[in-house]
């Protein structure tokens, strides 16, 4: 895998952190158990890491899920090469944020 995707949304109580784990055991459902590489919280974030060889296909891939458990209007998605530190934005589509992982 060449990419880390990140799933990023706001958070900062025990409530995120539950809706943290219960995304992640979704897309676990959805893609398997190797598709998802972990999960991290704090400084007011949560991410969720997928390793891809291909971050737009596998963000189409997940995003009717999102979309369905209505967690697309809150996420920020962008990936990295696994050997950079720069992280394009992939959703919401043309957005200019600076996006970093805490």
């Amino acid at each position: 895998m060449q990419y880390q995707l990140v799933l990023q949304f706001a958070a900062d109580a025990i409530s995120d952190y539950d809706a943290l784990i219960a995304i992640e055991s979704q897309l676990i459902a959805a893609l398997g158990e190797a598709a998802v590489d972990g999960h991290d919280m704090g400084s007011g974030e949560a991410n969720i890491f997928l390793p891809t060889s291909d971050p737009q296909k596998t963000f189409r891939e997940i995003a009717p899920l999102l979309e369905r458990i209505g967690f697309m209007a809150a996420i920020t998605a962008a990936y990295r090469r696994t050997d950079a530190d720069e992280y394009h934005v992939l959703w919401p589509q043309n957005s200019s944020r600076q996006f970093s992982v805490a």
